[in-house]
């Protein structure tokens, strides 16, 4: 591969970046804990529940009555009379308190960012109950630690787990996480060094859509699965049962959890499906180039706002950027602009309609199939925005 952007030895950015720094991993496992076990866990969430709440009710009677802005380590630094205040808070890892403050930091540090670049973001708000569902613990080994398939948590034990993989690297942070329908996971981010994959001399563009999941410029296509379409009417069965019931009640709880159920097995059909794509992606081309949509602005269309979320646009795009970086490839994410409209062999621009799926260009008389058009614009899009091709004028 040729040299870009001025890295040594012909790697790209992310590429460099990955070997001189190393990468971040997670590792993620099931944890079978006891009752017992669970209670304990639920009550540290519901703990650290009601200390998000209470640093967030701190930061804004502070500005509202004194126009003052609070930091983290100024809340951090009340922890000590918070435990003494609330003896319920010792029975919580003290870094993972800490962690607490940092996430009440971290959102109003987003808040205010949005806020800059003009656009209208929500204030940060109170969380309810059971709206708290991760404990973090920011130094591996500081209150928790895997040991022979056990994962030992400070004050809750040892907990069983499903460890379908080892360890890779060095363990940096760990992460333990409640889903929807109760069920407990650990996430260990590790920091690996990359492997590079050998190098196979070929590059593709990627055009998405909703008919075909995506379209190459080598002219194969993946047709979308449509996970959310398929399980449709178990999810309305279940959410019909959920109505029907009484809130508050037991009955409720145990619809909730069905419906989280379906909810949670078509996300990891589609998580699944993404990961197998861009893996083979990643495995087969050098240069990888796809679209920078902005999703969040698509979904404004009503008619089309399920398929698109349905589709899972960005997390095949996000799988194939690190994967990428891991495998020693290099990825760019093109301006979409006019990709289906302009002609791939001349240039020559002519305004299309969705319903219309074939390309003809009036000036050159080339006839391929409008996706496969777009694909063959978006790799050479990316090409020149990695100076892999000299960047020629439109036609």
């Amino acid at each position: 591969m040729s040299t870009l952007n001025g890295c040594e030895q012909g790697l790209c950015p992310s590429v460099f970046w990955a070997r001189l720094y190393g990468m971040l991993k997670a590792m993620k496992y099931r944890l079978k804990p006891t009752k017992s076990q669970a209670h304990l866990l639920e009550s540290q969430l519901e703990e650290c529940h009601l200390l998000y709440n209470h640093f967030l009710a701190e930061r804004k009677t502070a500005y509202e009555e004194r126009k003052e802005s609070l930091t983290y380590y100024g809340q951090k630094a009340t922890l000590p009379q918070l435990k003494a205040a609330c003896p319920a808070l010792r029975h919580v890892h003290s870094q993972v308190l800490q962690d607490v403050s940092m996430r009440i930091d971290l959102a109003f540090k987003a808040f205010f960012r949005r806020c800059k670049t003009g656009e209208k973001p929500g204030y940060p708000r109170f969380r309810g109950y059971g709206r708290y569902d991760a404990l973090t613990f920011p130094q591996y080994g500081n209150g928790c630690q895997m040991v022979d398939g056990v994962l030992k948590l400070s004050k809750v034990g040892a907990l069983r787990m499903v460890q379908h993989r080892p360890l890779e690297g060095t363990p940096k942070t760990c992460t333990i996480r409640r889903s929807s329908p109760g069920k407990w996971f650990v996430t260990i981010a590790c920091d690996v060094e990359a492997t590079p994959l050998p190098t196979t001399g070929e590059a593709v563009g990627i055009d998405v859509g909703l008919l075909a999941f995506s379209t190459l410029s080598t002219g194969e296509s993946t047709p979308c699965p449509k996970f959310l379409r398929t399980d449709e009417k178990d999810l309305k069965r279940t959410q019909r049962k959920l109505s029907a019931t009484t809130k508050g009640t037991p009955e409720r709880k145990k619809r909730c959890n069905v419906v989280g159920r379906v909810h949670e097995r078509i996300s990891n059909r589609r998580t699944n499906f993404t990961h197998q794509e861009s893996r083979r992606i990643v495995n087969r081309f050098d240069v990888i180039a796809v679209e920078d949509l902005s999703v969040h602005q698509m979904v404004h269309n009503h008619c089309l706002a399920k398929s698109i979320q349905d589709a899972a646009w960005s997390q095949c795009a996000t799988f194939l950027s690190y994967k990428a970086a891991w495998a020693g490839r290099a990825f760019v994410a093109v301006n979409p602009a006019y990709t289906s409209q302009d002609c791939s062999g001349c240039g020559h621009r002519q305004k299309k309609t969705l319903a219309e799926r074939v390309h003809a260009c009036p000036c050159c008389g080339l006839t391929l199939d409008r996706d496969h058009n777009a694909a063959l614009n978006i790799l050479t899009l990316g090409q020149q925005s990695l100076r892999l091709v000299p960047r020629s004028p439109s036609l």
